[in-house]
């Protein structure tokens, strides 16, 4: 058993290293900087099934550290949601086939509603068609699933959050995010305590 845990642990971690570094972040953070912090949008993050999961925890994240963001669920956006999309939004994509019919579908509708609506895309798959239909795209390297099927979202989905976190971080640093304003955006438990007592 502890040998078979050291092989989940390593290869996770094999899988963040390879991710590449030679890619736009730069270019992610200073979209994401001129339409929400200069021109007053918001980002939209979005995916189905557990990159969906990501992409709500991504929006979460980014929420509480200056960056005004929702999620919203593809299928919800065909029955309405859409209308959550503005002027200078900006939205996020995960979608490790880079292929995924709800996504497609809402890249589509989106650009219906807002034709200019950039969207950055966090994909496994530098060949699927989201790649042609997003502004920036990000790969995350197209590790193995450590799942033993190698069929449930386990290593991919570990990746999509390094990639997210990357862009928060880099992100709160081009604003200058401190503590006080954490605090002034999370008032509640222990880390709205912890950021209180850091100011």
């Amino acid at each position: 058993m502890k040998e078979k845990l050291n092989h989940i642990l390593q290869t996770e971690a094999d899988a963040i290293r390879s991710i590449p570094q030679d890619q736009d972040f730069e270019g992610v953070v200073q979209l994401l900087f001129t339409r929400i912090h200069q021109k007053g949008g918001k980002v939209i993050a979005s995916g189905m099934g557990k990159a969906g999961q990501v992409a709500n925890n991504l929006a979460t994240t980014f929420s509480s550290t200056g960056t005004p963001a929702v999620f919203l669920h593809p299928s919800e956006a065909q029955h309405g949601d859409l209308g959550v999309i503005r002027e200078n939004d900006v939205l996020v994509v995960l979608s490790n086939s880079g292929k995924t019919r709800e996504i497609l579908e809402l890249v589509y509708l989106s650009h219906q509603l807002h034709a200019d609506l950039p969207v950055v895309l966090i994909t496994g798959n530098p060949d699927g068609e989201l790649v042609g239909k997003a502004t920036i795209t990000l790969i995350t390297g197209s590790p193995k699933e450590v799942c033993p099927l190698g069929l449930t979202p386990t290593t991919s989905t570990t990746v999509m959050t390094v990639i997210g976190d990357a862009i928060t971080v880099l992100l709160m640093e081009q604003i200058g995010f401190r503590a006080e304003d954490y605090a002034r955006r999370h008032h509640g438990g222990y880390l709205g305590e912890k950021s209180r007592n850091s100011t």
